[in-house]
């Protein structure tokens, strides 16, 4: 979680809010960026010690094709997870101070921002680079113009972002198990509404880098970004 943004910070810069959003202060979204950069940094630091001059390492992670870190293809899911919790506010099943104190442990980069910190790092040469469009649904067949088609749909997403956050919400809600079960239910069928109006996509990024040796020049050495 970035600095300034933990659950036990004095005062909660992003209410209402589990991510950066169209309306999270800009200090918000500098704070992500700065964790961000730190972390990664430190990741390429720590595997270019396990890797010999020509090995090989392959990533593969979520980021965003724009520049901007509150465009939808990075952080619309945890907006509208953060939906789903603000509805059981409303229902007394969740404090709101619980929900103004949480924030993903979680950053979406873009392509500019992955080709900083590598060639600031050092000890990377970026082979290749590509970006993938992949629906939220998995490309699932489903009609979600109507309420069956839009529940499928919603619940297929909703598994999938509960298989990853359950853990991150159980330590920090303390949510009993039907009160989470209510949480990813109002969840899927946000997701399915939403998905009823428009396609969205993750942006997957792959990227191939090559342990440099020190004689290297890792400025000199060109990148390709290929999208999908």
């Amino acid at each position: 979680v970035p600095v300034g943004l933990e659950s036990y910070a004095v005062k909660h810069l992003n209410k209402g809010k589990v991510y950066i959003s169209k309306s999270s202060q800009q200090s918000v979204v500098n704070a992500y960026s700065s964790q961000f950069q730190a972390d990664f940094s430190q990741f390429i630091k720590s595997r270019s010690q396990e890797l010999v001059p020509g090995g090989r390492m392959v990533l593969s992670f979520l980021g965003r094709k724009s520049i901007d870190p509150t465009t939808e293809d990075g952080c619309y899911q945890w907006e509208l997870l953060a939906e789903a919790l603000m509805s059981l506010v409303k229902e007394g099943l969740i404090e709101e101070d619980k929900v103004a104190s949480f924030n993903a442990p979680y950053y979406a980069p873009c392509a500019e921002e992955l080709k900083v910190e590598i060639l600031k790092e050092g000890s990377f040469i970026i082979d290749r680079l590509e970006a993938f469009e992949v629906d939220w649904d998995g490309g699932a067949v489903a009609d979600t113009h109507n309420e069956q088609g839009k529940m499928m749909v919603g619940e297929r997403v909703a598994k999938t972002i509960r298989a990853v956050v359950e853990s991150m919400l159980e330590s920090h809600f303390r949510l009993g198990q039907d009160t989470m079960d209510v949480l990813f239910i109002k969840f899927a069928e946000i997701v399915g509404n939403h998905l009823s109006k428009t396609r969205t996509k993750y942006i997957n990024f792959v990227i191939s880098l090559v342990r440099k040796a020190s004689h290297i020049n890792l400025e000199a050495q060109p990148m390709d970004v290929f999208l999908f």
